[in-house]
């Protein structure tokens, strides 16, 4: 594997029914801003407190052949863990190459993902993943266990994913004139990524005019085609329903701040609009 110089995709792959899905939305943000792709395959270290258990209440010479034959099924779990997933890049770099993607490598890691995500992130330019990973099944509701510590430690745009691949041709930005909206518009403004999409910019609640004029005029500057919008209601339901309503493909906004307290996370607009949205969502910090 050659190390790439310049901030790639990164696509977070495992063996949920999202990874096909992770990786097309991947190759499509690549091949449009023209950054190479990484395909990462995190294995998490799983501890076996049986161990312990079962030690004391057994005799020394059963406990040690115990530990042995334990040892040895650790081991052999272990590498056909790094070959199933070493199977699983492949067949997805293959997928990548074959939908575009021109520059793709793939890596292998152990331990937290959160950890290893972290430690990348200065590479990272884009992250993509699956609302739920390979540990929830076919479950169709809820959040991945890892999403919302994820989001939380990253300083990147995460691009979370939760159906099969479609090309977007357009997008709403979810924007209310904070400083964080205001991030996320000059972000869209300026990325390849926008300009061949109409964008919808939404601001729900009262006095928005002047501010929804200013955001469509840096988005015209910018070479983004925008249509304006300013609707009433709960937030979260008033987004999801225009987003239905215009067939919209892909949501931008603000990703939720670094609070650590969950309550204060599950009642955020962010978590409401991931649990909410059957559309890919793209948080923007």
């Amino acid at each position: 594997m050659t190390e790439q110089k310049d901030p790639v995709v990164l696509s977070c792959i495992d063996g949920s029914r999202f990874s096909g899905a992770v990786c097309d939305y991947a190759t499509w943000i690549a091949t449009t801003v023209g950054a190479p792709i990484k395909l990462l395959h995190n294995i998490e270290r799983i501890s076996t407190p049986a161990v312990a258990d079962l030690t004391g209440s057994i005799g020394l010479g059963s406990q040690e052949e115990l530990l042995e034959e334990l040892t040895s099924l650790e081991q052999q779990r272990s590498k056909l863990q790094l070959e199933q997933g070493r199977q699983m890049l492949e067949r997805t770099r293959e997928r990548a190459v074959d939908a575009g993607a021109e520059r793709v490598v793939t890596c292998q890691r152990h331990g937290s993902l959160i950890e290893s995500l972290v430690e990348l992130e200065d590479h990272i330019r884009v992250l993509v993943l699956g609302i739920r990973g390979e540990e929830h099944g076919e479950e169709n509701r809820g959040l991945g266990a890892q999403l919302e510590s994820i989001v939380r430690s990253l300083h990147k745009p995460i691009l979370v994913v939760n159906r099969e691949f479609c090309a977007p041709r357009s997008i709403m930005l979810a924007y209310d004139g904070s400083e964080a909206a205001r991030k996320a518009l000059d972000m869209v403004a300026h990325s390849a990524l926008f300009k061949h999409v109409e964008c919808h910019l939404v601001y729900v609640g009262d006095g928005a005019e002047t501010v929804l004029a200013e955001g469509a005029q840096a988005l015209s500057v910018g070479g983004v085609s925008v249509t304006s919008a300013n609707l009433q209601g709960k937030t979260v339901d008033t987004l999801i329903s225009y987003q239905q309503e215009h067939d919209i493909d892909l949501t931008v906004m603000g990703a939720f701040s670094h609070s650590k307290l969950r309550d204060l996370l599950l009642g955020s607009v962010t978590a409401k609009m991931l649990l909410g949205t059957n559309q890919p969502l793209l948080l923007l910090r």
